[in-house]
């Protein structure tokens, strides 16, 4: 259970009611996109409607060591960039070069954990990573300005999260309300993701101080879904709906809608069928050995999927989420992460060099390409 510096306490979480919420429109005082990354000006024209890759692909950066997560940090290529096992948060220039911002301390790396996801928020780096005691999650004072960006101190808004060599989930991104959301996995014991005093097997929502917010489903908690073996994606879409991708064990992965105060169904269910149990069935499942799900981005009204079994991106309609196209099938790898690029580009992570890859030269990489509308 999750023990934090501020208010989220283990002995908060309790066993209520569900309750229906629904998300907060972003206000132009809100610098933050979705992603966490500061907010960049959207093309118009690929503002709404369906978007693809169309052309030609580019390296961005090459010669990274089991990257994690980037966020960009302007409207340019200037980006951060977690390294799962040395603990490293590198700055990426525009013309490629990258130089070390810091190195998170009390990182403990083993398996699946490290240091995972980044997001920014108002000059702050949130950072989640696996110490010694567990999970947790630390906001850094982000100093300096491009090129010269260092860590500065650090204030622990919640910790002795589940951790595990693996499902440690990791995924931080602040929504259009503002509040900081988690993807927390299972930790291996899959029974604690039923259990509402247990935080393994969750996404969280937090404000950016550490604080539960009052209107989360569960009073005193900051459980805002339940049933979750170990999503790894989160974003959302321009009318506010949550999508998440989650690990499966043996027979499907998920791409869910995330509702406040819903289960979705792990460990009783994996995949769909479980409506009639009372838990809330994936939009779109695939085969494990096909998918693997990790990060994840929305883009005018698609949302793009990096997939690490699958060794691909799947570009999926908001308004269709049953269906999606795929991209790159089998040509980079092991895909950890994806995010809207600079000047009408897509960008998606590789991640071959974390030790279940098979590198090619110059691995790993951040890989651009050029998106226009259309499917």
């Amino acid at each position: 259970m999750g023990r934090t510096r501020r208010t989220v306490s283990a002995a908060s979480v309790a066993s209520v009611a569900l309750v229906a919420l629904a998300l907060t429109a972003c206000t132009s005082a809100d610098r933050s996109d979705p992603s966490g990354a500061p907010r960049a000006s959207a093309p118009a024209d690929l503002a709404t409607g369906q978007v693809a890759p169309d052309g030609a692909t580019t390296d961005v950066v090459t010669g990274l060591e089991a990257p994690w997560s980037v966020v960009r940090t302007g409207d340019g290529a200037d980006a951060l960039i977690s390294l799962r096992d040395s603990a490293e948060v590198l700055e990426l220039s525009a013309d490629g070069g990258t130089r070390t911002v810091g190195t998170v301390a009390g990182v403990r790396h083993g398996g699946e954990g490290g240091l995972l996801g980044l997001a920014l928020h108002d000059d702050d780096l949130f950072v989640y990573s696996t110490a010694a005691d567990g999970n947790r999650i630390e906001r850094y004072d982000l100093r300096g300005s491009t090129g010269s960006y260092t860590l500065g101190d650090a204030t622990t808004l919640i910790d002795d999260l589940p951790a595990n060599t693996f499902h440690d989930g990791g995924r931080i991104a602040f929504g259009p309300d503002g509040m900081l959301y988690a993807s927390v996995g299972d930790a291996g014991a899959s029974e604690d993701a039923q259990d509402r005093d247990s935080l393994a097997g969750k996404i969280l929502r937090l404000t950016p101080d550490g604080d539960v917010p009052a209107d989360n489903p569960f009073p005193d908690s900051p459980v805002w879904s339940l049933g979750h073996r170990n999503v790894q994606g989160l974003g959302w879409s321009a009318d506010g709906t949550m999508f998440a991708s989650e690990f499966g064990q043996d027979a499907h992965d998920e791409l869910n809608v995330i509702e406040p105060g819903s289960d979705y169904g792990w460990p009783e269910v994996e995949g769909t069928g479980g409506e009639d149990q009372g838990f809330v069935d994936p939009v779109q499942q695939w085969a494990t050995d096909d998918a693997s799900p990790s990060g994840l981005t929305v883009v005018g009204d698609t949302v793009f999927i990096a997939n690490l079994q699958g060794r691909m991106l799947r570009g999926i309609p908001v308004d269709d989420p049953s269906s999606a196209q795929e991209y790159f099938a089998g040509e980079y790898g092991r895909i950890r992460t994806v995010l809207a690029g600079p000047d009408d580009t897509l960008w998606f992570v590789t991640n071959n060099t974390d030790g279940r890859g098979d590198p090619h030269e110059d691995d790993d990489r951040i890989v651009q390409v050029p998106l226009t509308t259309g499917t």
